[in-house]
């Protein structure tokens, strides 16, 4: 179960993070489509994730207990989370510093993938962190339908009227959370080295 976990709270957030940083750029480089991208991902954020674990198969042609329902569902919320904070992660790249990139020969898509993107990544970061702590507690609920993971304690808890597994799949869902955010907390310092030489 917690294999599955694992499995899927984080697969979705690779895809998401994926996803978030070509829409996060069409927002930062596209004024216009900005307002429409954002506005729709405040309102797939919105949505309950029980409904959208209950409609996906009708949309997506899967099965209803395929674990791709959650996985959808996940990498929806997930990229709908991160957009903004790209966007507003590439906007506060200073202009001076892309401007000099530029100056130095730098095409648009290497400018972004050597200075932009690496100059974003404490933002985007702290959004993967979120969204990270997010996945695992929503893949949960997932369980209501057949396929959550550490969910199936709850559920299997509540029915038998037995404690012993809800309080084991909370401590497990927890430890998982910390670690996994642990972890997060680590690529980021790695990924950005010049700001711990910026602290005092």
């Amino acid at each position: 179960m917690l294999l599955d976990h694992v499995y899927l709270s984080l697969v979705p957030l690779l895809v998401s993070v994926a996803l978030a940083v070509v829409l996060g750029l069409l927002c930062h480089r596209f004024r216009r489509v900005r307002s429409a991208l954002v506005g729709l991902s405040n309102v797939v954020y919105t949505i309950p994730s029980l409904a959208l674990f209950a409609i996906i198969p009708a949309i997506a042609g899967t099965r209803v207990l395929d674990p791709l329902n959650v996985i959808i569902a996940l990498t929806a919320y997930t990229t709908a989370l991160l957009v903004r904070p790209v966007a507003d992660a590439l906007d506060a790249v200073p202009e001076h510093i892309t401007a000099a990139a530029t100056a130095m020969g730098f095409r648009p898509l290497r400018r972004f993938l050597a200075v932009e993107l690496p100059l974003a990544v404490p933002v985007l970061a702290a959004g993967v962190r979120v969204g990270s702590v997010s996945n695992i507690s929503l893949v949960s609920v997932g369980a209501l339908i057949g396929t959550g993971g550490l969910g199936a304690l709850f559920t299997d808890g509540f029915r038998q009227r037995y404690l012993a597994p809800i309080i084991v799949g909370i401590v497990l869902t927890l430890v998982l959370a910390l670690v996994v955010d642990l972890l997060l907390v680590l690529l980021r310092n790695l990924l950005t080295p010049w700001a711990r030489l910026e602290k005092p």
